[in-house]
């Protein structure tokens, strides 16, 4: 199973740990694209602070973290799950999984980034600010930069398993699942069931605990229909809709009666 994550906006400093090295990273077919996008940050960062800000859509709140973005290269990393914090995070809680539920972590969990591309929770980077709608001068738009690397990729790091998809839609643009790989990827959407409406903040924590969930039942479905099967024995309410044709991936709506 391999289970598609969306990053946090909000990250955890990275402290004093070694630097980053781009060819230590998972999926290593990305490297020049993460070279591409990492040289012109750091370069845009360097030189203007106010052109910076304006391309990173970053408020006056958060000017600081254009000379993070500036010092990349040499800022101390630590693993990818222990930088993402937020409510998704939050709720998946790697920190407290006993140790067989973290291996099936390191191995099933990849963090989509528009700096990175995609990570392993087990990834060291630094904190930085750069979300995949960010359209740099040079490169673009950073789903469009994505796209053509990923393809190449993320077939193969999905095996011959099944894909679960919970990224929001601006990650999502970078890599959309086509061909045999679709028709086992399931996307899921949270509910709140009186109203059918999805509301920010719960539908991140249930996805959080969604995979807590599997991750600490050892669950290992081999496709979406299993996969409905072992969250409903899991206690969610799961509505799932089948493609109606090759080359689709299953829409799941998951309904929850409580917003926390």
């Amino acid at each position: 199973m391999l289970v598609l994550l969306p990053p946090s906006e909000g990250k955890a400093n990275a402290g004093e740990g070694a630097p980053l090295r781009l060819e230590s990273l998972s999926l290593p077919g990305l490297t020049a694209a993460r070279e591409a996008v990492l040289g012109e940050l750091v370069e845009l960062c360097s030189a203007d602070e106010e052109k910076a800000r304006e391309v990173l859509g970053l408020s006056e709140g958060l000017r600081g973290e254009v000379a993070k973005n500036a010092g990349l290269r040499t800022a101390g990393a630590r693993p990818a799950g222990e930088v993402y914090t937020g409510v998704l995070y939050d709720a998946l809680g790697l920190a407290t999984l006993d140790a067989a539920a973290r291996r099936r972590a390191a191995d099933s969990l990849l963090v989509f980034s528009g700096l990175w591309g995609a990570v392993r929770v087990t990834d060291r980077i630094p904190s930085y600010r750069c979300s995949m709608g960010v359209k740099l001068p040079g490169l673009g738009a950073l789903a469009g930069h994505w796209r053509a690397p990923m393809a190449e990729v993320l077939p193969e790091a999905a095996a011959g398993g099944l894909v679960l998809d919970l990224r929001s839609s601006a990650y999502a643009a970078a890599w959309r699942p086509k061909g045999e790989v679709a028709g086992r990827t399931a996307t899921v959407r949270v509910l709140h069931a009186p109203t059918r409406k999805v509301v920010s903040h719960f539908n991140k924590a249930t996805k959080g605990r969604i995979v807590r969930g599997l991750l600490t039942a050892g669950a290992a479905p081999r496709d979406p229909a299993e996969l409905v099967e072992v969250l409903r024995e899991l206690g969610y309410v799961v509505e799932a809709e089948a493609p109606g044709k090759a080359g689709k991936a299953w829409a799941l709506d998951v309904l929850v009666d409580e917003i926390h």
